[in-house]
């Protein structure tokens, strides 16, 4: 049984890689920012409730002191789950500031809070980290014009993701202890896409729980999907 704490853990993918967890014997934390959803997610599923904003610089330094007092300082796997898309603009509205609205949940959010909890997962003797990225944050889909995803143009969303994959490479490298993977859950029906994706939300948890659940053996500085690797 591993120790799992997965971000935006009250809906979507996160709250469905936390029900598979825990059907599976582990131990989740379902982070959430809104404290009352947070908790009634955590009372159904049958997890560890834990409020955690991760554009809060205070509230994920808390959530890691509540996590370390309650679990002696260990935590196993830590999912970065929780983002946001920016919604879509036309990119010549597209500013700095609504860019960094993103990047401070997407990308900020998983570096605060792989700093705050890096202690927990040091003391596990099998480390994981999952980082849910997207196929949109791929450079090589991007600039191929026979992919679908080329004629996507969200700037904001798109590059968030990407830097994320950047993230998920310079940790596995400075981290060879522990297994840091990026995960693409594929076009997945939640609220995060107005339930247009063609995935069922446990088809797009297929690869977040594989991922979570590897030893000390299993891959390191990979993207995947549930159908397999996925280029950067």
């Amino acid at each position: 049984m591993s120790m799992i704490l997965i971000t935006g853990a009250n809906k979507g993918l996160g709250r469905e890689a936390a029900r598979r967890l825990i059907a599976g014997g582990h131990d989740v934390w379902a982070a959430a920012r809104d404290p009352e959803r947070g908790r009634a997610a955590a009372e159904e599923l049958g997890a560890r409730s834990l409020i955690l904003d991760v554009s809060d610089d205070a509230s994920v330094e808390a959530a890691a002191t509540t996590v370390a007092e309650a679990t002696g300082g260990v935590l196993d796997v830590l999912v970065n789950n929780a983002g946001i898309s920016g919604g879509i603009i036309p990119v010549r509205d597209e500013t700095a500031a609504h860019v960094r609205s993103v990047y401070e949940v997407n990308v900020f959010g998983p570096v605060r809070v792989l700093h705050a909890f890096l202690p927990l997962l040091e003391r596990s003797q099998s480390p994981v980290v999952v980082n849910v990225s997207s196929g949109l944050g791929s450079l090589t889909y991007s600039a191929d014009p026979e992919s679908t995803y080329s004629q996507l143009i969200v700037p904001a969303y798109f590059s968030s993701k990407a830097a994320l994959n950047m993230l998920t490479t310079q940790y596995a490298k400075a981290f060879p202890a522990m297994r840091i993977n990026s995960v693409d859950p594929g076009f997945t029906g939640t609220d995060f896409n107005a339930n247009r994706g063609t995935q069922t939300v446990t088809e797009g948890t297929d690869a977040i729980v594989r991922m979570a659940t590897i030893g000390p053996d299993g891959p390191t500085s990979s993207f995947v999907s549930r159908e397999g690797p996925v280029p950067w």
